[in-house]
């Protein structure tokens, strides 16, 4: 049996590569087993553990399968035990991803107003503009006025 990722079956299936497509129940979910026109037979994965894709919910999987242009399945109910079903369960790894994926987000719109207000500021022709050599000497002036004497007192 091949393992077939996302991108893979949809190429499958617009090609017309695909013949049946089977819902089958393992445990408390579902995994969508395809046969193709060379005679072979695939297993829809995840991209990432290539792992099955397991779907907890048959709507969820019937919406993909319907958006790839398959709309005709069979569903293999022979293994299924509801009780084991994971729908709904808590994924704090999920959770945390999501947070840190808003976060950064968020600091990206505010970089990127940030970077858009001193390109703006720049056009300005009121704005007095800085040579960067003149600002070093002023900021070496400052430091080598901070710096302790010999005598071991800040020089004012």
């Amino acid at each position: 049996m091949h393992s077939l990722s996302l991108d893979q079956l949809r190429a499958a299936t617009r090609a017309g590569g695909i013949t049946s497509v089977t819902l089958r129940a393992e445990g408390g979910a579902f995994v969508v087993a395809v046969a193709t026109r060379s005679g072979d037979s695939g297993l829809l994965v995840t991209t990432r553990t290539k792992q099955p894709r397991r779907f907890a919910d048959l709507r969820k999987a019937m919406l993909l399968l319907r958006e790839m242009g398959i709309a005709s399945v069979q569903v293999d109910a022979t293994d299924w035990k509801p009780d084991e079903a994971t729908a709904g369960a808590p994924r704090p790894d999920r959770s945390e991803a999501m947070k840190r994926a808003h976060e950064a987000a968020a600091h990206d719109r505010w970089f990127r107003a940030q970077v858009e207000e001193a390109l703006q500021e720049l056009d300005d022709p009121a704005m007095v503009s800085i040579p960067h050599e003149q600002v070093m000497a002023e900021m070496k002036a400052i430091i080598d006025g901070a710096a302790p004497n010999p005598g071991g007192k800040r020089a004012r």
